[in-house]
């Protein structure tokens, strides 16, 4: 019987570190899609000479921002 409990709440136990993690990890690769790769594309798209697709990029993140930080 205690077998069959502790192997119950081993799952468990594991299950809730891999969820953990996934909801890490999903933060961590937001912060570095905003703060460093967001950043390096426009950029390069402006120094590639794309300036017409850079631009509205550019506007259309920052409209999302400011409507994000205000709700």
């Amino acid at each position: 019987m205690f077998t069959i409990l502790f192997t119950i709440c081993m799952i468990w136990f594991i299950g809730k570190f891999f969820i953990f993690g996934l909801k890490a990890s999903w933060g961590i690769l937001k912060l570095l899609c905003t703060v460093v790769f967001f950043p390096v594309i426009l950029i390069g798209m402006v120094v590639g000479g794309l300036l017409y697709i850079a631009f509205p990029l550019l506007i259309i993140g920052g409209i999302l921002a400011l409507v994000v930080s205000r709700s």
